[in-house]
């Protein structure tokens, strides 16, 4: 079912015009991605700056607002996918690309596996997934190596192959994928992961082309950076086990938030400036090029401060 529906308020003085197809430059190539390469983090800080009296309670009201929307936007007990993982993780152990002795040596350096992270790595009978502030980072792995490794048109014949890119290998999303067996590039579009009917494939392009990140202002059709990828592989897998259009928005922007909190932290602020609470949004245009791509988030961001001192994630693995 197609999310054709504008709510024309939201929209308000917002007018990026989306990219023309010549200026939608890569986001980061494999040189940017290797020089971005680091942990993904999430974390909030203070300063300890002295705060005068007389600018306390405004302090703590802000804080209170801003705890409010954060659990509105950013559920402190996550927010369950429609998407059943099943044994995917496994299949793409077992295919190479992932290789999980890298993987686990990647996350050593974070604190270790979880049990949870262990059976989507390798257990056959995972349920749906459940995305949460805390493992969003490695449901972006996942997630990305699933987009990179399985074969699908827009990967085949998409502006990830525009020649004058300089190949399919030379972007963030497949250069910098460091923890596949071998070269990143011989599993791209390689393996049969996900398999679409004609209609779930028109499904999947139709909505990729309307999904940005506030990193660049490329759509997820086009996904030359990590988030891009993993999205790409997110709506595969939602589309190949029935879920709407209406509800693929809805997942993908709640899945964006858990990636860039700060962002979209800010977007919700906005909304509420404008008299729309963030459950009255519609996700599609939420994903839109006027608030999810980069100059989007830009153009909001000169019309209203961010509530929170989180960050978003990098490039790399």
């Amino acid at each position: 079912m197609e999310n054709e529906t504008q709510n024309q308020t939201t929209k308000d003085s917002l007018t990026v015009e989306p990219p023309k197809r010549d200026n939608l430059l890569p986001a980061s190539i494999f040189i940017a991605a290797t020089i971005l390469a680091g942990a993904w983090v999430y974390s909030t800080g203070s300063k300890g700056v002295d705060v005068p009296k007389k600018t306390t309670a405004a302090a703590d009201s802000g804080k209170t607002q801003t705890a409010a929307l954060e659990a509105k936007v950013l559920p402190s007990e996550g927010v369950v996918l429609p998407v059943r993982w099943g044994d995917l993780g496994a299949k793409m152990v077992s295919a190479g690309v992932i290789d999980e002795k890298k993987f686990g040596q990647l996350y050593a350096s974070r604190g270790g596996l979880t049990d949870e992270m262990k059976s989507l790595l390798s257990g056959e009978s995972n349920g749906n997934l459940k995305i949460t502030s805390e493992n969003s980072g490695m449901i972006l792995n996942l997630l990305w190596a699933a987009g990179l490794g399985t074969k699908n048109d827009i990967l085949d014949s998409g502006p990830m192959t525009d020649k004058s890119y300089g190949g399919a290998g030379n972007f963030a999303s497949t250069g910098g994928w460091s923890l596949a067996q071998g070269e990143a590039m011989t599993h791209y579009s390689r393996h049969p992961f996900v398999i679409l009917t004609p209609e779930q494939q028109q499904r999947v392009e139709r909505v990729s082309k309307n999904i940005y990140r506030p990193c660049c202002n490329n759509a997820t059709y086009f996904p030359d950076c990590n988030h891009g990828m993993a999205m790409l592989g997110l709506l595969e897998i939602m589309a190949s086990q029935g879920v709407s259009e209406e509800e693929m928005y809805k997942a993908a922007l709640q899945v964006n938030a858990y990636w860039f909190p700060d962002t979209y932290l800010t977007i919700a602020k906005y909304l509420e400036s404008k008299g729309i609470g963030w459950e009255e949004a519609d996700p599609q245009e939420v994903l839109g090029v006027n608030y999810s791509s980069g100059s989007g988030y830009q153009k909001i961001l000169s019309q209203v401060a961010p509530p929170s001192e989180k960050t978003s994630g990098s490039c790399g693995v």
